[in-house]
């Protein structure tokens, strides 16, 4: 087969998206050689360079494109050069297409959108959801990546059950290799990390709750290490910190590697991750990989994705956070 993909997000995108798109790509044409991935974008980027070299995967890169070339053209592009399938990696499938047939999938990661719309401005919303109800339309399979996803979609995008197929994320390769003491010590000392700490990954933003993390250990000796891109929500963060006198307790780093990240979670004592809703929770399951306890939100896709063996917490509940986080901080098992 020849397989197209919209790889906007494969190129340009640091986290949840990106990475999707990247262990995707690679994971296929690791394990299914034998057939052609087309990467479509209009700029390449270094991301994905190991993988955008292997020899079942090729790059179809639009020079001097329109500025809507993804939504008008990019699919008509991808059946001139005999794709069979199209796969759009993060909701969007192209407008336009040739009567030529193409089989089209679309994944959907969530539709939070919809289910939490204060996180999003008005026109956000909007174009969010045109895109996505658009893709649910004429995909002939949308790949939902939890159940939890899938029952959305359902319900805000009136996708019918019978197109939807649910597959859940894979895990970056770095957190199934061996992690050496070598490398804790380079990282510990490159980041100026403590010996025991608790972890938080992912964007600083109020949905995902850092917040109330920062709450649940003052006054204590607890360290932690958030690891995540800042938004506004960050100076919310940070004054609660400055007014209260805890900048010494909280370290936040932004550009680590997956490579680094991967040894940051061997090293943490906990990841803890109250997000008030996701379509899946990927830093859950590169926890898990590295042998790290969980503690996580008792709602949404938590309770499918980190398994009967994480902590689960109302993520409105401080109190309910620091006696979960203290109950591992304090188990020598």
């Amino acid at each position: 087969m020849h397989i197209a993909y919209d790889a906007k997000r494969f190129f340009h995108n640091n986290s949840g998206l990106g990475n999707y798109a990247r262990d995707l790509v690679r994971i296929m044409a690791q394990h299914y050689p034998q057939h052609t991935y087309e990467l479509f974008t209009k700029k390449l980027s270094e991301k994905g360079n190991t993988i955008s070299a292997l020899p079942a995967v090729k790059i179809f890169e639009a020079k001097n494109s329109l500025p809507l070339w993804r939504q008008l053209q990019m699919g008509k592009a991808a059946q001139m050069q005999g794709a069979q399938v199209f796969h759009g990696t993060s909701g969007e499938l192209p407008r336009f297409w040739h009567k030529k047939p193409i089989k089209k999938v679309v994944s959907i990661c969530d539709v939070i959108f919809e289910r939490y719309p204060q996180y999003y401005s008005v026109m956000d919303r909007k174009i969010h959801f045109s895109k996505f109800k658009h893709a649910g339309k004429i995909a002939d399979v949308v790949v939902a990546i939890s159940e939890q996803t899938k029952q959305d979609c359902m319900e805000f995008l009136q996708i019918p059950e019978h197109k939807i197929q649910v597959i859940y994320l894979a895990c970056h390769e770095a957190f199934k290799n061996q992690i050496t003491n070598t490398q804790i010590l380079e990282i510990q000392t490159k980041y100026n990390l403590p010996q025991k700490f608790i972890l938080n990954v992912g964007t600083i933003e109020e949905r995902k709750n850092v917040l109330n993390i920062v709450k649940a250990i003052q006054g204590s000796d607890i360290k932690l290490v958030v690891v995540g891109r800042k938004t506004k929500y960050y100076e919310t963060v940070m004054q609660y910190i400055v007014t209260h006198n805890m900048q010494t307790q909280i370290i936040f780093l932004h550009n680590a590697s997956m490579q680094e990240l991967s040894v940051i979670y061997k090293m943490a004592t906990m990841l803890v991750y109250p997000s008030r809703f996701e379509g899946f929770g990927l830093p859950i399951i590169e926890a898990l990989y590295s042998k790290t306890p969980v503690i996580t939100t008792y709602n949404s896709c938590f309770p499918e994705v980190a398994g009967a063996n994480s902590l689960f917490v109302n993520p409105e509940d401080v109190a309910d956070i620091k006696n979960k986080i203290l109950s591992i901080w304090n188990d020598t098992n």
